[in-house]
């Protein structure tokens, strides 16, 4: 959808529209002082879903942008104005948000990384929730290509073991991306919120690069990660991983190969 049509029907005035380096499900411009992010192919669900995540971790005091309109043809967010990095402050933002409890692990609504949706569902066990509403569906939808190796994740869900700290709310899809270093301090955006073990955030924050040691140790500090915790790491890895064979193909299917020789 053309970016300035979804800012009328927002009832934001219009203004020129500069296309901002964007990720692969999305396309963003820069509309004076908003963000407009649309798609060529139409998702219904998408961006609804990530408004209600950022409206969830705002009303939870985390930094994220403002939503001013979504729509299954758009969403339309406050700009951030680019600031210094500051890793020890992102690392105490993330545990402050890893601080917030829930009363149940899940949601009860379809959450999407990337353009694939995952299905809602809630309940007091971590393993249960985990394989229904995230690796299940992940496993089904990338079979052809796991292979052999759909059985043994399998198996692994239902052997490894799995702390359960209790529910936090988590943003969901934690990579440096998705972190903005505004003037203000750090702001969290693009999310796949929902609440679950903090060990899904960890896991993302040690993929793909990375956030670095002062962020890690910033975080640690303010909400130390216990070893079974940081243990469990490595097989919450495999949802991202499994994401990314569904959307990129075979080429990481190397990293689950890593994750499954680690639980040996």
């Amino acid at each position: 959808m053309d970016p300035i049509a979804l800012l009328r029907r927002a009832g934001l005035p219009a203004h020129d529209a500069v296309p901002l380096s964007g990720g692969d499900t999305s396309d963003a411009w820069r509309c004076g002082d908003v963000v407009v992010k649309t798609r060529a192919r139409r998702i219904p669900g998408l961006f609804p879903a990530e408004a209600d995540g950022l409206r969830r971790l705002a009303a939870h005091g985390v930094p994220v942008p403002t939503v001013h309109h979504a729509d299954d043809d758009g969403l339309v967010i406050a700009y951030v104005p680019p600031g210094p990095a500051d890793p020890e402050a992102l690392g105490r933002t993330i545990a402050a948000m890893h601080a917030v409890r829930g009363h149940h692990h899940g949601l009860d609504a379809t959450v999407f990384l990337g353009p694939i949706p995952l299905p809602g569902g809630t309940g007091p066990a971590w393993r249960d929730v985990f394989w229904t509403t995230r690796l299940e569906p992940l496993v089904r939808r990338t079979a052809a290509a796991l292979g052999p190796r759909a059985r043994r994740i399998e198996a692994l869900a239902a052997r490894v073991p799995l702390p359960q700290e209790g529910p936090r709310l988590l943003h969901g899809d934690l990579w440096s991306g998705n972190v903005v270093h505004g003037i203000h301090g750090p702001v969290l955006v693009d999310p796949s919120c929902w609440w679950g073990e903090r060990a899904v955030d960890l896991a993302m924050m040690d993929l793909f690069g990375g956030f670095g040691g002062r962020c890690r140790a910033a975080y640690a500090e303010a909400l130390p990660v216990p070893d079974a915790v940081a243990a469990s790491v490595p097989f919450h890895q495999l949802l991202y991983l499994l994401v990314h064979v569904a959307l990129f193909g075979d080429s990481y299917l190397s990293g689950v190969d890593g994750v499954l020789r680690r639980y040996r």
